[in-house]
């Protein structure tokens, strides 16, 4: 047990991360498709410009929830979410906002785009932990994590 993170369940995380691996190697490798969720989205709501169809991204996107509710129904996972809905929204808002203005999501450049060596998803991936390192640290210093 991880005295540091007594809540960690590293099997299932590696677990997750071989699954979200697969799912973005049969996009690549079948679709010629980067599975960036951002991207797929924008295209699934048609708002975005794509080579595939709506409903390759519309099954995409579906697939997302109903696979985390499949995995519910196996072994349930405590949810919880901000006790306000306007910090939901406004959360929501400027990641949209931050996908937009980085060219892509976690997904797209974290997962796909390290596993091909793009430069530029290396420079986003870095940003985007160094964000989210700065994000803990600040809560932690104002007593909200």
């Amino acid at each position: 047990m991880n005295t540091l993170f007594p809540e960690a369940m590293p099997g299932m995380g590696f677990l997750g991360g071989l699954l979200i691996g697969l799912a973005g190697a049969i996009m690549l490798l079948g679709l010629g498709r980067i599975a960036g969720v951002s991207g797929l989205a924008a295209r699934a709501i048609g708002i975005g410009s794509g080579t595939d169809s709506r409903a390759v991204a519309l099954a995409f996107i579906l697939g997302l929830p109903l696979g985390a509710a499949l995995v519910a129904a196996v072994r349930p996972v405590a949810v919880t979410f901000p006790p306000s809905l306007a910090v939901l929204v406004i959360g929501g808002l400027l990641v949209g906002f931050g996908t937009r203005l980085g060219s892509g999501c976690t997904s797209g450049h974290g997962v796909c785009g390290l596993s091909r060596l793009s430069p530029r998803s290396m420079a986003a991936t870095a940003l985007f932990m160094a964000a989210g390192f700065a994000t803990v640290a600040a809560m932690r210093i104002l007593g909200s994590g």
